[in-house]
């Protein structure tokens, strides 16, 4: 059926996707409306809170886990076999799933996990009311919902991105082949990626600008160290994709030939896309790590070992991760002066998370360690992430590189980082800040089922690729052959994925059995925790803290137990403006402004784009006009006569 520049095609993939959406769509309406919950719904889109928006990212994350998820089992299921035909999912089909799985897991599940635990903790760390920007945040937000969308849509309307996730050209500028599908990405990426520099300038203020009267910068918590140095890395890295993004949209649509042709340069895109890529890996993790750093300390009962090492070895990680993309790049020609000296900063990388894995091992050694599903998760990454640390150290040594480029070795590497690292982080984040999130404690039980699950079928899945990538399986295929030898890793691996998505359907069953059954009350500070965000209420309110804590140790609310009566000290100094922001709908409403622009550059309809332009300008301008009627401003005696009142 003919619609814009493209055509919707009705395969059976195609039209069970569109049915699946229908089905969801509608079972969504139903369920708010039975419960009554369109006035909580109305709220929450126009939330200001901190924890909630975090909440939704998380919420909005695991539903693009989900289908990414799903994209994955249709993948291993398509390689069970040598030579095997699942369905449609071969050739371009496969492509085109191989690509929205690496793209939704890496732009749209991995950052929005841990920047949705970055806003449920980072302000109750460091004894601010709110993140310094909130109706940024709301943007930000509802920004990389409109980009996961975007990515989402394309595979019924017209054709997903089927060039990988890293959208080689020139490939990916052929629209004989790829269709709209670049530009689905383009776009979606692009709106992502600029609610993202936006969350990092927030956080970056917040925490420079908001920290309560007494936290020195080595009084600052590992998490909240770990957010500022990612958010300085979002800060250069990700204008960089966007620049680079930018090119690809004029080369794409409008035949500028800066990547392509006679006069351009595909190198330049890998360039441009690994100059951002190797600090992405370092964005998705070193929050991981400020995650494990907390579960660690707290369920060891022991002050972190190596603070000031921790917070150091972070720092040079950070300033290394813009010096080693070369290592992407390997096999392109670029001549052995700069392939050593990459292959040198590749392997010295290695020397600062090396410290951290030792400091997380002396902090549990002499430690009360209790042994709770969030420490299982943070146990279960140190060996896992070794393991894709020493790959990586294999993959700097150029000559080797040469046989494990572009295999299923360099597969198997990037997920012991990325699940081994980030879902392993997020999954601990999830069950120990889930008190903070909503009031409950997700059953330890089931959650202990559930972590075993995921470690077991991760291994299962992605250590035999090591094997079939060195038996010279190339990555991105949709099939062998029976006497390539690949059989019996592959289907390991096939058993592997389904056992993690047994797992992912026990953690939703969690989430519901917990929900249901657990008591509400005592789940202030279940963990006997260390720093700030345990002295709050659990679900922490958005009215808080009419004077400011005092921070008088790094571990501020272990010190106040361990020498004073267990509750935080307040300043005393009364404030005369605490500046609140109203619920707004406005975030919403530029995000669809940014949708339109998107829908009428992909589909080539110049109005559309043109009237989404205009609606955003037209937004900006309102929100401007009415800044001071979209506050409220309280002095402490007010902010506190109004927590009373909630209170009650």
């Amino acid at each position: 059926m003919p619609f814009f520049n493209t055509q919707l095609k009705f395969a059976s993939d195609i039209i069970a996707a569109n049915i699946s959406i229908l089905v969801i769509l509608v079972a969504a309406v139903i369920y708010i409306s039975l419960a009554k919950k369109w006035k909580m719904t109305w709220m929450l889109v126009r939330t200001m809170d901190h924890r909630k928006i975090g909440i939704l990212y998380i919420a909005w994350g695991f539903v693009f886990f989900l289908r990414a998820g799903l994209d994955a089992m249709l993948m291993r299921t398509q390689l069970a076999f040598p030579d095997f035909k699942f369905w449609v999912f071969q050739g371009d089909k496969y492509d085109q799933v191989m690509t929205t799985h690496g793209t939704l897991m890496i732009f749209f599940v991995a950052m929005p996990f841990l920047i949705g635990l970055m806003n449920i903790a980072v302000p109750l760390q460091i004894g601010a009311r709110d993140l310094a920007f909130p109706f940024f945040n709301s943007l930000s937000m509802w920004l990389f919902v409109i980009g996961g969308l975007l990515i989402n849509m394309s595979f019924v309307l017209g054709g997903a991105p089927s060039t990988g996730w890293t959208s080689y050209v020139p490939l990916a500028v052929d629209k004989d082949i790829v269709g709209n599908g670049t530009a689905f990405y383009d776009m979606g990426v692009q709106v992502s990626g600029i609610g993202t520099i936006m969350t990092s300038i927030n956080m970056i203020t917040t925490i420079l600008k908001h920290r309560a009267p007494g936290m020195g910068f080595m009084k600052i918590p590992l998490f909240t160290w770990s957010v500022l140095i990612t958010s300085i890395l979002i800060l250069f890295a990700f204008p960089v994709l966007s620049a680079a993004l930018l090119i690809l949209l004029f080369d794409n649509q409008f035949g500028t030939h800066i990547f392509s042709g006679e006069n351009g340069n595909p190198v330049l895109w890998q360039h441009l896309f690994w100059a951002f890529g190797h600090p992405e890996v370092y964005i998705v993790i070193l929050p991981a790590f400020g995650i494990f750093s907390q579960v660690i300390s707290t369920f060891a009962s022991k002050r972190i070992f190596g603070y000031s090492s921790m917070v150091l070895s972070m720092l040079v990680i950070g300033f290394l991760s813009f010096m080693v993309w070369i290592h992407h790049m390997f096999t392109v020609g670029l001549g052995a002066f700069a392939n050593v000296v990459f292959a040198i900063t590749s392997m010295l990388i290695a020397v600062p998370t090396g410290i951290k894995i030792f400091n997380w091992l002396f902090t549990i050694r002499g430690g009360s360690v209790r042994f709770t599903t969030a420490m299982l998760y943070a146990l279960a990454f140190i060996p896992s992430f070794v393991i894709g640390g020493v790959t990586g150290v294999m993959q700097a040594v150029v000559p080797a590189d040469y046989q494990y480029h572009d295999s299923y070795f360099v597969v198997a590497h990037l997920h012991y980082v990325m699940v081994g690292g980030t879902v392993l982080g997020a999954f601990s984040g999830f069950y120990f800040w889930w008190p903070k999130m909503f009031g409950y404690i997700l059953n330890d039980k089931i959650g202990k089922w559930q972590a075993w699950t995921f470690i077991i079928g991760f291994h299962m899945t992605f250590l035999p690729m090591h094997l079939s990538g060195l038996q010279g399986m190339p990555r991105r295929t949709f099939t062998y052959l029976p006497e390539d030898g690949l059989f019996e890793f592959n289907f390991i691996s096939t058993m592997g994925a389904y056992l993690m998505a047994v797992s992912v359907l026990l953690f939703l069953w969690n989430v519901f059995y917990s929900y249901r059954k657990k008591p509400r009350h005592g789940v202030a500070d279940p963990w006997d925790g260390r720093t700030m965000e345990w002295a709050v209420s659990s679900p922490s309110s958005h009215l808080r803290w009419p004077y400011l804590p005092v921070v008088r140790d790094l571990e501020n609310l272990w010190y106040e137990k361990d020498h004073g009566d267990g509750t935080l000290q307040f300043s005393q100094k009364a404030e005369k403006r605490i500046v609140v922001e109203k619920p707004t709908i406005i975030p919403l409403l530029l995000s669809g402004g940014f949708f339109t622009i998107s829908f009428g550059l992909i589909f080539e309809v110049p109005l559309i784009t043109i009237a989404g332009f205009i609606g955003t300008l037209l937004l900006m301008a309102w929100r401007s006009i009415t800044y001071e009627q979209s506050i409220e401003l309280y002095t402490s005696e007010q902010l506190e006569e109004a927590i009373r009142r909630e209170e009650a």
